[in-house]
């Protein structure tokens, strides 16, 4: 009994202190003014367009590293056998950046290998821009975030020292203590969004390096299926 009375009274005391706790962000927040305010709502904007972002690429580059490992064996059937309808057949259902690689690849068998080779890369290239959409705006935001939230901690600082020259009478904890809360809060969020959105940034890119390296590989494959005699 004395337990559960025990567990109550500390869910209670809990509850109470993290109510309080948003509170005094919120009202942090709100005393920094129409600059604190303005960068907070920027500083939230950038949080979330980061994790939109690292989602949204997350998800694009999982299906296009998703090669079915019979793919190239079956693409070297149906070309030895002279069967490239159903070769692009295979690369249309397997809609990913290798199959489209080799489709263009089918496109060109009759043509001079170099321009075989030519007409893949441009595709490669293609493929790696789709890929790495919006991973510089990811790249901007982790170095951006953390200047946003340096450039409140200083508009805090210059708050907290104006109340200190204006104080007439002695100057007392109280009216520094929402310049530097502020000044703090925004230099952590700042430094939160930025650390997500720098290695959100890094991961992709190295996803994004696996993706690339077997495209190169299938092109690789691809071109020694077609050098080879028949």
């Amino acid at each position: 009994m004395f337990s559960s009375m025990f567990l109550l009274f500390q869910t209670a005391d809990t509850s109470g202190v993290s109510e309080k706790t948003s509170q005094s962000l919120f009202q942090a927040i709100a005393e920094g003014g129409i600059l604190g305010i303005v960068i907070a709502v920027i500083l939230l904007l950038l949080a979330v367009f980061a994790v939109y972002i690292l989602v949204e690429r997350y998800l694009t580059i999982k299906r296009a590293g998703e090669v079915d490992q019979d793919f190239m064996r079956k693409i070297q059937d149906y070309v030895k056998r002279g069967e490239i309808q159903a070769a692009f057949t295979l690369c249309a259902q397997a809609d990913t950046p290798v199959s489209r690689l080799v489709a263009k690849g089918l496109q060109r068998i009759g043509k001079p290998l170099e321009d075989i080779n030519t007409a893949i890369e441009n595709v490669g290239n293609l493929e790696i821009f789709k890929l790495e959409k919006r991973l510089s705006m990811l790249a901007t935001i982790s170095g951006a975030a953390p200047m946003i939230g340096f450039f409140g901690t200083v508009t805090g600082m210059i708050m907290s020292f104006m109340e200190m020259a204006n104080a007439k009478g002695g100057v007392e904890p109280a009216m520094l203590a929402g310049g530097i809360y502020q000044a703090l809060l925004t230099t952590a969020f700042g430094l939160f969004v930025g650390i997500i959105a720098f290695v959100g940034y890094n991961y992709l890119i190295s996803s994004v390096d696996r993706v690339v390296f077997k495209m190169e590989a299938a092109t690789v494959e691809f071109m020694d299926v077609l050098q080879e005699p028949a």
